[in-house]
């Protein structure tokens, strides 16, 4: 049995304190920052939460559950756009009320918002890792800031900061982005303190908002046709990278590469391209000529057997590769490596 908490507080502030004062536990709060540790009876980890001006906050959760909970965001006064980026186990969404939950998986937002019938309802499970990033926007007081940009916007969007009282459900969720990531990332890792932190956190949280407008337009575009790179693609992206590493003697064409990691081959270009700034033929033979030079470095094969070694079956292609990349061909550069070694025996 799943425990419930109702929070109807206004802010993320307000939450923080309603959470530490139902569980009975202190919180630090200084300027416009709190932070709570969750009691050890309850489980472990700690929730943070910072404050902006226009209606903007963040709250910052990581924690693990002894028990289920479910906690309905029934807020009476202020329907606020909520947007989560889920950076662990799942979490489950629902409007109080309506049967259907939605799952909010491992590097997926969700962006939305409740009406004074249905409150948002999160339901963490017990004994699992929950961590996610919470930025929140109070849209009646957000209208001033965006007021002139809102005709400029895509018309869902518009729609959505137009609803400042919060009349129309909302709800939509996909993998966030790359950016967003190294945003919550650089957030966490932030070891600034006072006004330095806040107006730097402050910032990152209108960089996360303005990739995640961005991705929502992105989201709407044909899988082919998304321009933004998904955090959880960059997963399997590296995934594919590890296992070019790990097989650099096979010969493995990209169709087969893009079948083990679960993306189309125009995907997984395109990742590699973001990521390492070159195409997966381009990785594969640099990972192949490093591999080559190490071989050289370190055994006594000769270069017939370092070229099959790598997965090459010409010689004279294998030598023109590592001309391109070492700007001398493998012959050139066993004997500058012989060279050097007969010097360290001189010296000897």
């Amino acid at each position: 049995m799943s425990t419930k908490k109702e929070l109807k507080a206004l802010n993320v502030i307000d939450v923080v304190r309603d959470i530490a004062n139902r569980l009975n536990v202190d919180y630090e709060e200084e300027n416009n920052e709190i932070c709570m540790d969750i009691p050890e009876e309850a489980g472990i980890g700690h929730i943070k939460a910072i404050s902006f001006s226009h209606g903007v906050g963040v709250m910052n959760v990581d924690i693990r559950l002894k028990k289920e909970v479910r906690f309905v965001l029934n807020q009476s006064l202020v329907k606020p756009l909520e947007i989560i980026f889920n950076r662990e186990t799942t979490l489950y969404h629902e409007f109080e009320g309506q049967e259907k939950q939605t799952e909010i998986k491992h590097l997926e937002s969700a962006i939305f918002s409740c009406n004074s019938k249905y409150g948002n309802v999160l339901t963490l499970k017990a004994n699992e890792p929950i961590c996610f990033f919470n930025l929140e926007i109070n849209r009646k007081l957000f209208e001033e800031k965006i007021e002139s940009f809102l005709p400029e916007m895509n018309e869902d969007l518009e729609g959505l900061f137009r609803d400042v009282n919060g009349i129309n459900l909302f709800f939509h969720t996909d993998h966030y982005s790359l950016d967003i990531a190294k945003c919550i990332e650089e957030i966490n890792a932030s070891e600034d303190s006072g006004f330095t932190k806040s107006v730097f956190i402050e910032g990152k949280c209108y960089e996360i908002l303005a990739h995640h407008l961005r991705q929502y337009v992105d989201d709407s575009s044909p899988d082919e046709k998304r321009t933004i790179l998904r955090q959880s693609t960059v997963v399997k992206i590296e995934e594919a990278a590890n296992i070019i590493d790990d097989t650099l003697e096979q010969a493995t064409s990209i169709i087969n590469l893009s079948k083990k990691v679960g993306l189309n081959q125009n995907t997984l270009q395109n990742g590699f391209q973001s990521l390492f700034g070159l195409s997966v033929k381009e990785y594969t033979q640099n990972k192949r000529m490093e591999m080559a030079r190490h071989l050289m470095e370190t055994t006594t094969m000769n270069i017939t057997e370092i070229t099959y070694r790598i997965g090459i079956n010409s010689r004279s292609y294998f030598s023109k590769l590592f001309k391109q990349r070492y700007a001398m061909t493998p012959k050139q550069y066993l004997l500058k490596l012989e060279s050097i070694n007969q010097g360290k025996t001189e010296t000897i």
